[in-house]
């Protein structure tokens, strides 16, 4: 409707706040329609803003995409997609996507609301997400009336102390994890400084999630195959010998955390480019600092 607008023309929308003698601050404007011109729209918003409202861009997420409208209006508010979330929830590639597209919202000032907050473990994916609000039938359904202000402080509460402590036992799985791969770690360089051939390797059935293992120089560059438990032996890929990894993120993590110490630093998770699955980068220097034993970890659960 924008577009019927004639330059300088009232906005119908402040109008009827005005005449209702509603405070513009407390009124959120949402954009939902992908149509229009977006300078006049642009106009608009700029009005709004200056009426001191707010901006949200609602169904985020949903059909082509609406960066250069996020970018264009920068909005104070972005409401992700229902359909997109309530399926990110569920784990795979979509979860990926809202993750990150919760990361831009960060990076660029915005304030991220999940609709479509059913269940526990769709709150919880929201609050992984960073969400500043939530809306869904897991509090309650849309009614008429307004809800007091604080009809969901108790149950919030419960909800939140479970996904706390949900988190802190994610938490204990890594340090559990941390534990056992500086004890993989000590074998593993063990065998590196001993020359010994790869069937002098014992079997390390005490490290199931153990990937691959390999060793690059302090610059990046892999200086050996990588090594993996594979038809009941210990199998070499030479595929990678001579690559550098110096651009990923846990090698300069290892550069700047584990250099003076030669500690175990554990990478971020991540999903592995050739094999599609969830991993964690064990790293340490050894050999007087030389040498970089790294290992592959799989990261699902944890």
């Amino acid at each position: 409707w924008i577009t019927l607008l004639r330059p300088g023309q009232p906005l119908p929308s402040l109008k009827q706040l005005q005449a209702h003698d509603i405070d513009p601050k407390r009124i959120v404007f949402e954009i939902t329609e992908l149509g229009g011109d977006s300078q006049r729209l642009a106009e608009v918003v700029a009005r709004y803003r200056q009426a001191g409202a707010r901006i949200a861009i609602d169904d985020f997420g949903a059909g082509y995409s609406q960066l250069d409208r996020v970018l264009a209006l920068r909005p104070d508010i972005l409401k992700l997609d229902m359909r997109l979330f309530q399926a990110a929830a569920l784990g795979g590639p979509s979860s990926e996507v809202v993750r990150a597209l919760a990361q831009m919202a960060e990076k660029t000032g915005c304030w991220i609301i999940a609709e479509g907050v059913e269940t526990e473990a769709q709150l919880n994916f929201a609050l992984e997400c960073g969400a500043r609000y939530v809306q869904g039938y897991l509090f309650a359904q849309a009614q008429l009336n307004w809800f007091a202000a604080d009809a969901f402080v108790s149950r919030f509460a419960v909800l939140r102390q479970a996904y706390v402590q949900q988190k802190l036992a994610e938490r204990g799985r890594i340090m559990l994890l941390r534990q056992q791969l500086i004890e993989l770690m000590q074998i593993l360089q063990g065998w590196v400084l001993a020359q010994e051939p790869l069937n002098q390797l014992p079997w390390l059935p005490g490290f199931p999630r153990l990937l691959r293992f390999y060793q690059c120089d302090r610059h990046g560059t892999q200086l050996t195959p990588n090594f993996e438990w594979r038809q009941d032996a210990w199998q070499a890929d030479g595929r990678y010998l001579g690559h550098n990894w110096s651009w990923r993120p846990y090698f300069y993590h290892l550069l700047a955390e584990g250099w003076e110490e030669r500690r175990v630093i554990l990478s971020t998770t991540y999903r592995d480019a050739t094999t599609n699955q969830y991993c964690l980068t064990a790293g340490q220097f050894f050999d007087n600092g030389q040498r970089l034993l790294l290992i592959d970890i799989d990261a699902a659960g944890l």
